[in-house]
């Protein structure tokens, strides 16, 4: 039962920042969708572009997949699927090593 715990608390872990990256994805569409469709409208003077709405989806896509992607990186280094490049850098040692025998 623990065990059932743990998976459907990781789930919704990852449903949260997947759900904020679709709704930021949808606010960025939804402004410029309205921007453009409004040029076709004669009664419209003045047409502006929402960009608070804009921004707002903006933060919450790179948010979203910010957490998404680097969830992915941190279990991928864990099972040590990664290339050399995003391997964790250790450092060098200061020099050659004697010991005396």
């Amino acid at each position: 039962m623990r065990l059932l715990i743990s998976r459907f608390a990781a789930i919704i872990i990852l449903v949260i920042p997947g759900l904020m990256a679709m709704k930021g994805f949808l606010m960025m569409k939804d402004a410029v969708f309205l921007y453009i469709s409004v040029h076709g409208d004669e009664r419209v003077t003045n047409p502006t572009f929402q960009w608070l709405s804009f921004g707002g989806g903006l933060f919450l896509f790179l948010l979203g997949i910010g957490f998404l992607g680097g969830w992915i990186l941190f279990r991928d280094r864990k099972r040590n699927y990664v290339g050399p490049r995003f391997k964790k850098k250790r450092p060098k040692p200061d020099g050659p090593v004697r010991t005396n025998s």
